[in-house]
């Protein structure tokens, strides 16, 4: 662990060129090159930040963007805090362990809550006994990857239902294969993000399934945010200002018609099927666009809800160091609420 501390910290120093473009190209000379890491792979979850970048949203705001797959939340933050990416999309449980791991000036902060809510579910087989209830899961086997968000989150749902965190038996399963140990049977359950689980419902019916939302647990985690580099965020915050403005034009758009931000989207990955991602999107949207954004609008954060998830992740993760609050998100970039309300249907 201390070792990969003074990595990060030297990788940090050694990058910082790198990590925060000294000139902003606002309407004229060349645009500032900025890398964009999304936290997996492209699908409708992320279509919003594919329209901003083929309707020329970032290019209007002086940015040549290259939005690169991820390897998931920590790869994500690992790739920015070493200067490699100067943002990108990850979750902010994970946020919160890497900033404790690594005390002092964080090197990563959230600029932009995409996850209003953290879309984790666990999913079971209505024929294997489990139903809505979160105690129907009390003595089965449930599929999940070795390290993901929505499995190391599960003693925070239990405590919330009152039950032991070892209530049923984890079987550790590769995200490839999730869907497939489900259909078989040879688990009752699985872990998802509820929008991910999309290749699954094309494949058992809806009425076959549970689907156990850790938001109606009582669980209220923001989930994947935008995150940028503090190096960036201190040399040049117009540049984290002028990525946010283009990609929330594009949420906000995508809200009120999701079908060009998919036509987007699947012009980088074709292979990806029209209706499937649009049902995704339609998933991701109820977490992306949560009860709270109502009020102070897409992208912003309720300061106590997140002290709330900084103290329970630290406790269930066992981690030492509490970071504040103010050091994992940093709201001064954000665009005007007028513009990061949610339109509203005719």
């Amino acid at each position: 662990m201390q070792r990969r501390r003074f990595f990060f910290l030297a990788a940090s120093a050694a990058a910082a060129a790198l990590a925060a473009p000294t000139v902003f190209a606002q309407g004229g000379g060349k645009p500032t090159p900025l890398k964009f890491t999304l936290d997996f792979r492209i699908n409708g979850q992320t279509a919003p930040f594919f329209l901003a970048h083929s309707k020329g949203y970032y290019r209007d705001e002086g940015l040549d963007v290259a939005i690169d797959t991820g390897a998931g939340s920590v790869a994500s933050i690992t790739r920015i805090a070493s200067g490699v990416y100067q943002m990108g999309l990850g979750d902010i449980s994970s946020l919160v362990e890497f900033n404790a791991q690594n005390p002092g000036t964080p090197m990563v902060q959230a600029v932009y809550q995409y996850y209003n809510r953290a879309p984790f579910v666990i999913i079971g087989r209505k024929d294997r006994g489990v139903t809505a209830d979160f105690k129907s899961l009390a003595g089965k086997k449930v599929a999940a990857a070795a390290v993901e968000s929505t499995r190391r989150a599960w003693p925070m749902v239990a405590r919330k239902q009152g039950m032991r965190s070892d209530a049923f038996q984890w079987q550790t399963t590769d995200f490839s294969a999730r869907d497939n140990v489900m259909v078989r049977g040879d688990v009752d359950a699985a872990t998802y993000f509820h929008d991910s689980a999309i290749s699954l419902f094309a494949r058992m019916k809806a009425e076959e399934l549970s689907v156990l939302k850790y938001a109606d647990a009582g669980v209220n985690l923001y989930g994947n945010a935008i995150l940028a580099s503090s190096n960036l965020i201190a040399q040049n915050p117009r540049v984290v200002a002028a990525f946010l403005r283009a990609t929330n034009r594009a949420i906000v758009e995508t809200f009120a018609n999701p079908a060009p931000s998919i036509a987007a989207m699947r012009q980088r990955e074709p292979i990806l099927d029209e209706r499937m991602e649009l049902e995704r999107w339609g998933v991701t949207a109820q977490y992306v666009g949560a009860a709270d954004t109502r009020g102070h609008g897409l992208g912003d954060i309720r300061k106590l809800t997140l002290e709330q998830q900084v103290d329970e992740v630290a406790d269930v993760f066992g981690l030492k160091v509490k970071p504040s609050s103010d050091a994992i998100f940093n709201t001064s970039m954000l665009p005007s609420r007028n513009e990061r309300m949610i339109p509203t249907k005719a």
